[in-house]
């Protein structure tokens, strides 16, 4: 097989994020410059017209519904204080909020187009009010209709542009619904609930009688329902053991989509609503990859866009047929040259854990392991952690993992107690004083990749990124003897530290999950790699960026040091325009060409 250079697999494309225009053309993110930046195509297999021409990400777009106009938002560096542009037909770019100590998270346009909606911190960074804004004002004439005092998010203005769906997040596993009257204020609260539920995917429904979300109120697992405007939740569709992931419903037509995660893959239905509860299903669409998702309707729903990805396809937008299930691929993000039949699709297994409960996996081997050519036990292994906690490793494309499995590198990707996709119960498993409890998994999860007869047992190593960095960390000074290396990516290392210095509007949040530093510090000092840093035997690389608002780079700063400090070989790499990740391609090239150089010194 030809060897193809890391800098080629992490320059591999993505087109995503697409957004309908009302005379359908199509606009999406493609990341072709090294960041994602808006394009645009006006029929499948055109040549897309690129639209923006900055230096930091584009999150996101939206057309309006009513004009050749469309608003996109981008923050500075990585640092997620997010700011609205409007992108008219001419090309004129305006910036329509101007405040950069802000964040400001899109809820919408009006139907006709004429104002949009969204949610701010810039009265205070702690808490997110709800602003109306005409679509041609700037930042200094967005109205104030609603003064929150929590994490509070838009979730579109109502059919007949007078009321907006407003949701508030008290974590990441309980959430509550409002309607929010625009002109009087009133707010009307439709979930009034004990305990912890999730109400998420909020869509209105055909004439804002009502409103259609997932939720786990009835459930183990995530379902769909309608939700009355008096709080009555009547279940639509279900499964016992799979969790119905979200909705995309279009309010005009009544016609949706939704999708059901099945092991990490997905599966998309289609249809249309005829009656409250009732749906008639359309063919089911043959997408490639195994993973859809980010739903954009067309004009007069007769059409869906959908970004589609896979471990063996890279993400590109495809469009839908709504009716007959007819699918086409519109983008062209390129595969850098690099033939798609070279990249390698993992198994999902399963390994026992130290209380007996079942721990799913990606598993994933070099061509060479997979041809039994590798079977007495000379492959390493990337042990590859997801971040989260509340998020689940799914099958989606990753350059990066594509070239540890051409160099003969075997990738385990554990979902380990805590991660989602696997019911309510599950991602509670880890909460507060269970916390060490999904590191016991990873243990598990070596003890299994001991037993493969692939695999060299003294050369795994662990990656990951956020709380995923947190459990290398924790892995590392847990179990020491386990691990040939270790690679900490914008990760915890303490977490009083962390949560002090996090961003205020998400300091309260993070406690939920974690603990709080009035009442469990003791805990959480006890639970932090910087307070058992001695223990750690493994090489260590640490990445971050400067910029990150959610694990300040002082997290990467004290565990280099400290283990240093040790006589543990450190390798220490921070980028100054960079956030919680490392995102612009030119910098993902330097930090994993450092990477891969560290671990084949130790590894």
């Amino acid at each position: 097989m030809t060897a193809y250079d890391l800098s080629r697999y992490l320059n591999v494309r993505s087109a995503y994020g697409s957004s309908f225009a009302p005379d359908g053309t199509l606009a999406f993110l493609m990341n072709t410059t090294g960041v994602a930046q808006l394009w645009s195509l006006p029929e499948p297999h055109g040549w897309p017209e690129q639209l923006t021409f900055y230096d930091d990400t584009v999150s996101f777009v939206d057309f309006s519904p009513e004009r050749q106009e469309l608003v996109f938002g981008m923050d500075e560096g990585g640092n997620e204080r997010a700011q609205l542009y409007r992108l008219d037909a001419d090309g004129h770019i305006h910036e329509l909020t101007g405040m950069p100590d802000a964040k400001h998270r899109w809820g919408g346009w009006s139907p006709d187009g004429e104002r949009f909606a969204f949610a701010s911190n810039r009265r205070n960074e702690a808490v997110f009010d709800i602003y109306v804004q005409d679509r041609d004002a700037t930042g200094d004439d967005a109205e104030l209709i609603w003064k929150g005092d929590g994490w509070f998010s838009v979730g579109g203005f109502s059919p007949d542009g007078e009321r907006l769906l407003v949701s508030e997040a008290h974590s990441s596993f309980d959430q509550d619904i409002y309607v929010l009257d625009i002109d009087s204020g009133n707010r009307s609260h439709l979930t009034p609930h004990e305990g912890k539920v999730r109400y998420t995917s909020a869509s209105w429904g055909p004439e804002g009688e009502a409103v259609y979300l997932v939720t786990d109120a009835e459930s183990d697992t995530l379902e769909l329902a309608r939700l009355s405007l008096e709080g009555d939740l009547d279940i639509v569709r279900s499964d016992e053991q799979w969790n119905i992931d979200g909705v995309a419903l279009d309010k005009d037509s009544g016609r949706l989509v939704y999708s059901r995660n099945v092991d990490g893959y997905n599966e998309l239905t289609v249809g249309e609503l005829t009656g409250p509860t009732t749906i008639e299903t359309f063919p089911t669409p043959d997408l490639p990859g195994g993973l859809a998702g980010g739903v954009s309707w067309g004009p007069d729903a007769e059409r869906f866009a959908v970004s589609v990805t896979g471990r063996q396809v890279n993400t590109n937008v495809f469009v839908v047929e709504a009716e007959t299930g007819e699918s086409e691929q519109w983008t062209a993000a390129s595969t850098a040259g690099i033939p798609r039949e070279t990249f390698i699709a993992p198994e999902v297994v399963r390994f026992d854990s130290f209380d007996g409960r079942e721990i799913p996996a990606l598993f994933s081997l070099p061509e060479s392991a997979a041809n039994g050519n590798d079977a007495d036990g000379d492959t390493p292994v990337i042990v590859d952690i997801h971040g989260g906690p509340e998020s689940q490793r799914r099958p989606s494309f990753s350059g990066l993992t594509q070239y540890f499995l051409s160099r003969g590198y075997a990738v385990f990707e554990p979902n380990v107690r805590g991660s989602t996709g696997y019911g309510k119960a599950y991602t509670h498993l880890d909460d507060v004083e269970r916390r060490m409890d999904s590191v016991k998994d990873l243990r598990a999860g070596v003890d299994w990749l001991h037993d493969h007869p692939a695999v060299d047992p003294n050369r795994i190593v662990a990656m990951g990124g956020s709380y995923g960095g947190f459990m290398v960390l924790a892995a590392l000074t847990e179990y020491p003897d386990l691990w040939a290396a270790g690679v900490d990516v914008v990760g915890i290392a303490n977490f009083v530290t962390f949560l002090e210095n996090t961003g205020d509007w998400r300091r309260e949040l993070r406690e939920a999950e974690y603990g709080s530093l009035d009442t469990d510090r003791e805990f959480l000092e006890s639970i932090s790699p910087i307070n058992n840093v001695d223990r750690i035997n493994a090489p260590l690389f640490v990445l971050h960026g400067a910029n990150d608002p959610r694990v300040p780079v002082g997290e990467a700063e004290q565990i280099a040091e400290q283990a240093a400090e040790q006589g543990v070989p450190v390798e220490k790499l921070v980028f100054d325009d960079e956030g919680h990740g490392i995102s612009k391609r030119e910098n993902r090239i330097e930090a994993y060409t450092a990477v891969v150089k560290f671990l084949d010194d130790h590894v």
